[in-house]
This record gives structure tokens, C-alpha cells and sequence, in this order.
């Protein structure tokens, strides 16, 4: 065990504390929402839920130190090739006997004596990112505007949309994966040109398929949504039909807490167990259960915890001491920043229903594990950055 004391030390000594405070500050803020979410099952059930998310909290906060001993530029140049293959095969593992359905979706792995079960999808978006900005910073060497260099990331951008979409259906997390390479490309430098080609060809390729897809079930996920927007009368009746029920019950939820919320453990859809209730209120709708019972000042306080960790995430990709580790940041910060927006805008009624939690608030120990996983990679960058002195002469 000497390996993981000298791994705590090192992290103590150089490690990204204020970060590692950051993420337990969410945490601790989503084990006080998931014990309300879950109450409604009973004490026993509740204090269930809080153990498991506890026990992975502590699994992430081990997973981060260890991730901050990691030279991670080495290790990337070393294992791209094993990283590759790591992404395909672990998504494949839900088609196998190890896969498991929740909530009616097969994209969870169970190893049997594993405290907590795992998301293929959500542990590849790490390895993703690595890939990625490997992929980037040799790509940018010469230019990475060339349509040959945009189409190298785009290709692999697709093939990882591709092969999560294929083994677990999972579109939500597959749009988490484009919002990350958006972000990552243009803050490597991608011509705003080929921002703007990428959404006029989205845009045709939506009106020209429309016809044979409106009538999709995931595609009504996005029909009752602009309804929504545009105040549809047929947006009542479709959500009669089980549309959009989930979302108006997130509204009413958050409206209701008003500016203070109702008190905690005080909400009346949060607490209910009836058909009245608010769905999925620990996972996708959790940010719903903050309004109601902490209202408006208690979501903006929520969202200015996690927004500090994206920050942070920015800070550090700023002053790496490459371009390569600065990508990996900037993927990560992006990470973050996508899923938090899809999630409040899934409660606000905004965006479609895709299943994405909430980081390091929502219950599940694969997304807590592998968010701390990614924030301790940023820290082992803070950990490797240059001094200022040597950051300002590398640039003349």
C-alpha cells in the first residue's frame, strides 16, 4: 500500500485541493437532495441510497488522488493504442451477460462483489477525452483546420457516437460526446468555418430525413419540447398521452419552491409517493427536488458550485504546460459544462428527456467515480504546469 500513501502525499503536497473542496462541496450538496428525493421509499430505502452514494464519493476521492500521480501525458502517448480498444470493448460489455437493464435502458455493467454498478458510456467519456486531445495536439502541429485534420476527429467523434449508440441505444450520452469535441475543437483552434458548415449540413440532413423520422418514439422527445416553446395547444394533449409528463412535472416542481422553496424535506411532489410525484427525482430530475425545496436561491447556489469546478477546470487548461494537457482540461471543463446545461434544461423544460444526470449531485456511483476520475486527471495537470516565469518565456 506504500504506492497509495505516496500517492496521497504527493497529491497533499502538490495536488488540486481547492478543486478536490469543490467537488465535495457538490457532493455533499447531492447527498442532502438525494436523501429527500429517496425518503418517499421509506428511511431504510433513503439511508440505503446514502450509503451507496457514499461509499462512491470516498471510491472518487481515492480515484482522484491516484489519477493526480498520474504523469498523464506519458501515459496517453504510451497507451492510446489500449485506450482505443479499452472504449470499444467496455460499451460492448452491456450485450453481455454482465449487462443489466435500469429503468428500461441495458447500458449498465454489474461485476458481481463490485459495490456499485458501472455505465460503459459514462466511464469511456474519460478515455474519450484522452484520445482526443492526443489525437489534437499532433494533429495541430501542422494544421488542424486542414479538411483532412477535421475530418480525422470528426471521424473518431462519429465512431464513438456511433459505437455507444449501437451497444446501449444511449443517445443522450452520445450527444455528451459531441458537445466535448465542439468544445475541444474550437479551443484547439478549429476554423469557425467548419462550425458553421457542420450546422448547415445538420440542419439539411434534419429536414431532408424529418418525414421518416418525426414519427419516431425518441424523436417526439423533441416535438412535444418546441411545442413546449412555441406554446402548442397539442402540447396538453400529448402530455395526457404520457409526452412530456416528466418535464411539466419538473416545472411545477421547481415554480413552486418560488425564491426560498417550500423547506427541506417539505416538498409536496418530492415527497410523494403517489401519481402525483415527481419522476426519476434522484437521477435525471434531481435538480427539480433542489428547486421545490430550496428554490430559486438554492439552485443558483448549486449551479455556482458546479460552475467554480468548470472554472477551475478552464484556470488550470490555461496554465498547462502543453497543448496536450490543456485539450484534456478543456475536454473535461466541457464535459461538465454539456451536461449540466442538458440536465437544468430537461427540468426547465427546455430540452428533450436524454437520460444525462447531474454531476456530482445526482445519485449513481459510476457518474460520481468517473467525474472525480476526470477532475483528478485536471488536477494531476495543475500538478505538472509550468511556473509563471517559465510559462511567459516559453512564449517569446
Amino acid at each position: 500500500m506504500s504506492w497509495l500513501r505516496d500517492s496521497i502525499r504527493s497529491f497533499w503536497q502538490q495536488g488540486d485541493r481547492l478543486l478536490l473542496t469543490l467537488c465535495l462541496l457538490a457532493s455533499g450538496y447531492g447527498l442532502v437532495l438525494i436523501f429527500s428525493a429517496t425518503r418517499y421509499l421509506g428511511e431504510a430505502d433513503a439511508l440505503r441510497c446514502m450509503i451507496v452514494q457514499t461509499v462512491a464519493i470516498l471510491m472518487g476521492v481515492v480515484v482522484f488522488m491516484l489519477m493526480s500521480s498520474v504523469d498523464i501525458e506519458l501515459f496517453v502517448d504510451k497507451s492510446w493504442k489500449w485506450l482505443l480498444l479499452f472504449n470499444v470493448v467496455i460499451n460492448a460489455l452491456v450485450r453481455t451477460p454482465l449487462g443489466i437493464t435500469v429503468n428500461g435502458n441495458r447500458s449498465w455493467i454489474h461485476f458481481p462483489g463490485f459495490p456499485v454498478n458501472l455505465q460503459p458510456a459514462e466511464i469511456a467519456k474519460l478515455t474519450f477525452v484522452l484520445l482526443l486531445a492526443w489525437q489534437m495536439s499532433r494533429l495541430r502541429e501542422r494544421d488542424i483546420s486542414r479538411p483532412s485534420s477535421v475530418f480525422q476527429i470528426a471521424g473518431h467523434t462519429l465512431f464513438m457516437f456511433g459505437v455507444v449508440a449501437v451497444t446501449s441505444g444511449d443517445f443522450g450520452m452520445g450527444l455528451t460526446y459531441l458537445a466535448i469535441f465542439v468544445i475541444m475543437a474550437w479551443s484547439a483552434g478549429v476554423k469557425k468555418r467548419w462550425f458553421l458548415l457542420a450546422l448547415v449540413v445538420c440542419v439539411v440532413a434534419v429536414v431532408l430525413i424529418w418525414p421518416h423520422i418525426k414519427d419516431m418514439y425518441y424523436m417526439k422527445r423533441f416535438t412535444v419540447v418546441i411545442d413546449h416553446i412555441l406554446g402548442n395547444q397539442d402540447t396538453l394533449y400529448e402530455q395526457t398521452l404520457g409526452k412530456g409528463w416528466q418535464q411539466s412535472r419538473s416545472v411545477m416542481a421547481i415554480g413552486s419552491g418560488g425564491l426560498t422553496g417550500m423547506g427541506y424535506l417539505q416538498g409536496l411532489q418530492t415527497q410523494s409517493s403517489g401519481e402525483e410525484n415527481l419522476p426519476a427525482r434522484e437521477t435525471d430530475e434531481i435538480f427539480a427536488v433542489c428547486g421545490e425545496e430550496f428554490g430559486m436561491i438554492g439552485c443558483l447556489l448549486l449551479l455556482a458550485v458546479l460552475a467554480a469546478i468548470i472554472l477551475r477546470c478552464i484556470w488550470v487548461a490555461r496554465r498547462a504546460c502543453s497543448p496536450k494537457s490543456a485539450f484534456i482540461a478543456m475536454g473535461y471543463a466541457g464535459m461538465l459544462l454539456a451536461q449540466v446545461a442538458v440536465n437544468v434544461g430537461m427540468c426547465l423544460y427546455i430540452f428533450p428527456v436524454v437520460g444525462l444526470t447531474l454531476p456530482f449531485i445526482s445519485y449513481g456511483g459510476s457518474s460520481i467515480i468517473t467525474m472525480y476520475a476526470a477532475m483528478g486527471v485536471v488536477s494531476s495537470i495543475k500538478m505538472r504546469s509550468l511556473p509563471s516565469w517559465l510559462r511567459d518565456r516559453s512564449r517569446l
